[in-house]
């Protein structure tokens, strides 16, 4: 069972807790998730099994959706509802159309601060256990983040629905805040759902009981990761890539890093890296 389950993440239990059952209940040897999510978050996690954990890193690297409730008028430690109210102030004269207005600063390449409680490491410490012995005087590193998606759903103040496209490394939470900061009265994410990565989308996606009735859902890792090209190698070729020698790419892949390599066969064995006119072994799964 080399292969991804697209799991429906429940509420208040951490995506280790999450991978932990699945494994339990497909009773498998190894398992990983691509792209963690909080406890307070719902929705799609991919939880990759056996030798499917060694794509995961190309699955966390894809973009990603989610549906998200925030809450003006308070603004939070952890910039969630799970922290400590740090200030509140009042809301009431925020208008749809304020909302609307300040949405246009956050799409295209944005520039955000992730959460102290967050699991980025700062001095080689996660910045979650700094943040739980009182240490917050943190010079926490700035990032660039994409978000090619920003749309008002819904507006019921103080609270509001929001809808995401971002890339890869989006707090979600720090938009929350930010965005707050931007309306000037403060805000926290009150709940989140991730509703897509890359194309696994929550439609689609499995409960604990769908996993336990058997169910099968599993993805071949072939078609997780279509969004690479594949090429189909000669007979000479393969044999060159089994013993670890580069092959030359005789397309333009200038717009890729990685491919997936098929046998003669047709059948996916591996991920290569492009490195100008070469293609070398980055990843052998079979």
């Amino acid at each position: 069972m080399n292969c991804i389950i697209n799991l429906d993440k429940p509420e208040n239990i951490s995506s280790q807790q999450a991978v932990t059952k699945v494994k339990k209940l497909l009773i498998v040897k190894k398992a990983g998730h691509a792209g963690t999510l909080d406890p307070i978050a719902t929705g799609v996690l991919l939880v990759c099994l056996n030798k499917a954990t060694k794509i995961a890193r190309f699955l966390s690297d894809l973009d990603k959706e989610y549906i998200f409730r925030m809450k003006l008028g308070e603004k939070t430690d952890t910039y969630d509802s799970t922290g400590t109210v740090l200030a509140r102030k009042d809301y009431h004269f925020i208008q749809e159309s304020d909302v609307r207005h300040a949405l246009e600063n956050f799409t295209g390449r944005v520039k955000q601060v992730p959460p102290i409680f967050s699991a980025i490491k700062v001095g080689g410490q996660r910045l979650y256990n700094l943040a739980r012995k009182g240490i917050t005087d943190i010079q926490i590193p700035e990032r660039i983040v994409s978000i090619h998606a920003l749309e008002l759903i819904r507006f019921d103040p103080p609270f509001m629905d929001l809808r995401v496209v971002c890339s890869k490394g989006t707090y979600v939470r720090s938009l929350c805040d930010d965005l707050g900061a931007v309306l000037g009265v403060g805000a926290h994410m009150t709940s989140l759902q991730r509703t897509a990565i890359g194309k696994f989308r929550i439609e689609e996606a499995a409960t604990f009981s769908e996993l336990e009735q058997g169910s099968n859902l599993c993805y071949p890792m072939d078609f997780a990761l279509s969004h690479l090209p594949g090429i189909i190698l000669s007979d000479e070729e393969f044999g060159k890539v089994g013993r670890g020698l580069p092959i030359k790419a005789h397309q333009d892949f200038s717009a890729y890093q990685y491919i997936r390599l098929k046998s003669p066969e047709n059948v996916f064995f591996g991920i290569g890296k492009i490195e100008q006119d070469e293609i070398r072994i980055e990843r052998l799964l079979n």
